[in-house]
């Protein structure tokens, strides 16, 4: 049946948005490495509107601990500052006038074991939503079956839903083990 399919379709991009949501959210979890999308979520005051820090600067990495913020406008360095230090994500911003250069501190053994809880809440978050999602897909075909779809049908499709729900929950595994490795590595 076409609304069948229709239900499939739509639980398979919910369950995806599941992954790419839990994705974005284990890479802001920093693992003592200088990434430049550590910063994705800082917004500064420019002309009057927040706007991302990426869209006012070029942010490098010249070196595994340290990131370099370029400003496009000189006159943005204090702002940048009080955008990274109101972001509460644990730096300190030193500038020499014409860069803001940040250092990312090494992780203690209890820091890294603390980010790997994190990480393994968002997993679960995410295999949440995906639960959630095989949820209410098999409710909707269970309507369908009162509104008179096939028995089998309907059973076919819970087990595709299943089989939809088994496959993104081993992503989110996936994505958790190579967090945990890359947060453990020293």
């Amino acid at each position: 049946m076409e609304e069948i399919e229709l239900y499939l379709d739509e639980a398979k991009e919910l369950m995806q948005k599941a992954i790419d949501h839990t994705a974005s959210e284990l890479v802001k979890i920093r693992a003592g490495k200088a990434m430049p999308n550590l910063l994705d979520g800082v917004f500064v005051m420019y002309y009057g509107s927040p706007t991302p820090l990426s869209q006012v600067s070029s942010i490098t990495t010249p070196d595994a601990r340290t990131l370099a913020i370029k400003p496009f406008e000189r006159n943005l360095i204090s702002e940048i500052e009080k955008a990274i230090i109101n972001a509460s994500l644990g730096l300190a911003p030193q500038n020499n006038g014409e860069i803001i250069i940040l250092t990312i501190p090494a992780l203690t053994e209890e820091r890294r074991i603390n980010l790997v809880k994190s990480a393994k809440s968002e997993c679960e978050t995410g295999k949440i939503s995906i639960r959630s999602v095989r949820k209410e897909t098999n409710e909707s075909l269970r309507k369908l079956q009162k509104e008179g779809a096939s028995e089998d049908e309907i059973k076919h499709a819970e087990e595709q839903v299943q089989k939809f729900t088994d496959t993104y929950s081993a992503k989110i595994d996936e994505l958790f083990s190579k967090k945990e490795v890359d947060i453990m590595k020293v």
